[in-house]
């Protein structure tokens, strides 16, 4: 299914590569089909607010655009909000998280900072309002880094394989049948068309579909461009730099061409092996020149992808 057509996505993929503007364009197409999207994001230093130009965003549920909300969720207020959402009495909730003890020890578990996180964002995905209605369409989740990004992943069914029965296990065997229904869920890998990136994102695909068996729902492919000469122009552009006789006037120009040519051709092969591995066709937004977007930007590359899906 379209990305634009679930109830929850994880967008994941190697540091640097735009999981954020991939998660801010996936937003906005959504919004535009009049979806009600939530954002969250992993405890990071975010981006989306310069992006969008709006407040920063932080642990606390915030209006970021139309029909769009963010939240930064950090472990100690996620794992504080959903202790209150799992045992919704305040007492209990009191008596258990605030105990300086217990708290010592949740902190200190392995998984459960980052359990915190990922059931906060499962249980707005199920979120209602008071009239019965859902409260969000969609919720995008922009993991950490591959291997942190990995581990959220696992969370639920490592707790679902060793915790006794109770409520953390009800609540994980309940997330993992989201994350594992194609129809409602599923992992949007996003890369680069770079040789260390491709080989990253061949690798986190296996992964997920060998190990987790979660679906996947869409490739992109950040930070594509036309290839700008044609064959036969990049052959003449290789032998005139291959050529010792070139006025030198010319050989920064033709220096600046070829490397064109080279990104170019790398860039072609990229998608080529992800297309070839994945089985799919990827999702491309373009490159632009400057280094940091804005909201401008976020709508044309989100006009890039929603077009890409709707053809898709």
């Amino acid at each position: 299914m379209s990305p634009v057509d679930l109830k929850f996505v994880f967008v994941v993929g190697k540091g640097g590569v735009g999981k954020s503007v991939a998660s801010a364009a996936l937003a906005l197409a959504a919004a535009a089909r009049g979806k009600r999207v939530l954002v969250a994001m992993c405890n990071t230093k975010e981006r989306l607010s310069r992006m969008l130009q709006c407040d920063p965003i932080g642990p606390d549920i915030t209006p970021v655009a139309p029909n769009i909300d963010a939240v930064n969720m950090q472990p100690v207020a996620a794992m504080r909000e959903y202790g209150r959402m799992v045992l919704r009495v305040e007492a209990l909730y009191k008596m258990i998280f605030e105990n300086k003890y217990v708290s010592a020890f949740l902190h200190g578990t392995p998984g459960l900072d980052a359990w915190a996180m990922l059931g906060k964002a499962q249980f707005h995905a199920g979120e209602q309002l008071p009239d019965g209605s859902d409260r969000y369409d969609l919720v995008i989740v922009d993991a950490p880094a591959t291997g942190h990004g990995l581990d959220l992943l696992r969370v639920p069914r490592v707790i679902v394989d060793v915790a006794p029965p109770g409520l953390l296990r009800r609540d994980a065997e309940k997330a993992w049948a989201l994350f594992s229904d194609p129809t409602r869920s599923g992992v949007l890998l996003v890369t680069l068309p770079e040789e260390m990136p491709t080989n990253e994102t061949l690798e986190l695909h296996q992964t997920i579909t060998d190990e987790l068996q979660l679906p996947i729902c869409g490739l992109v492919v950040n930070g594509a461009s036309e290839a700008l000469f044609d064959d036969a122009q990049a052959q003449a552009i290789e032998r005139m730099a291959s050529d010792g006789a070139l006025q030198p006037q010319l050989s920064p120009w033709v220096t600046t061409a070829r490397r064109r040519v080279v990104r170019d051709t790398i860039q072609q092969a990229c998608v080529q092996r992800l297309r070839t591995g994945l089985r799919m066709e990827p999702l491309s937004l373009p490159r632009f020149p400057t280094g940091e977007l804005r909201r401008a930007q976020l709508d044309e590359l989100s006009g890039a992808l929603s077009a890409q899906l709707d053809r898709a």
